[in-house]
């Protein structure tokens, strides 16, 4: 990922706000800190790493969201987490500590303006700084924490379980989505013909309604028996 013209210049530092923990920086350490890191602005659609792609910074996300996933076997998609504003990513985190790559695929969902600190300007502030490396080490474990919990579902949940959930996660106040189901089997962890099957017997039950591209909620109530209780 390389560095690009932003609305932010390299010495400013107003990002800080969305990650509070940074804003107590003494002054040499953010000096350091913002000095150094450079504004990333990406469009839609466009790829942040691949595997086996080095890592060379720390990516601080300030608006925009990017979904984190990788493939299995058969090449479904499996999402892992999604980074927004004010995330930072568990597997840069690894890459940098580990000098290793990337074991996963990250893509812009939306336009995304970031903030990309070097590797080497990483090592020198996670070395001197304590506040940083806290900072670094806590939001890496609550990411891990998002993690586990994902790996957990695919391994123990049921598929109308998981399906009930992730439905109710994406419709959040709405009542109806615009997704497809290779994308909502990409969400929890399956294959599209799975998903669809689970889907249509959704609909015989009036949970759903189906149209192309789209889901209309009909039984919440149902959805979430279907769910199970949310994780605590």
């Amino acid at each position: 990922m390389e560095p690009s013209k932003s609305s932010m210049s390299r010495r400013d530092d107003t990002w800080l706000s969305l990650f509070p923990p940074l804003a107590g920086l003494p002054d040499d350490e953010r000096a350091v800190l913002c000095g150094n890191a450079a504004p990333v602005a990406l469009p839609a659609g466009a790829t942040v790493f691949e595997p086996h792609q080095a890592c060379g910074a720390f990516l601080f996300v300030r608006t925009g969201s990017v979904r984190v996933y990788q493939l299995d076997r058969d090449g479904n998609e499996i999402v892992l987490y999604r980074l927004g504003p004010g995330s930072i990513c568990i597997l840069t985190t690894l890459a940098l500590l580990a000098a290793d790559r990337y074991g996963a695929f990250a893509v812009t969902e939306t336009q995304v303006d970031a903030v990309a600190l070097p590797d080497r300007s990483f090592d020198a502030l996670l070395g001197a700084s304590p506040r940083f490396r806290s900072f670094v080490f806590l939001a890496h474990a609550e990411r891990m924490a998002d993690l586990m919990r994902v790996i957990q579902n695919v391994t123990f949940e049921s598929i109308e379980s998981r399906l009930a959930a992730r439905l109710l996660a994406l419709a959040a106040d709405r009542h109806a989505l615009s997704i497809t189901h290779q994308q909502l089997a990409a969400e929890i962890g399956s294959a599209r013909e799975v998903v669809s099957r689970h889907l249509k017997t959704f609909e015989r039950r009036g949970w759903v309604s189906l149209a192309r591209n789209r889901i209309e909620v009909r039984d919440a109530v149902s959805l979430r028996g279907a769910a199970g209780p949310p994780d605590p």
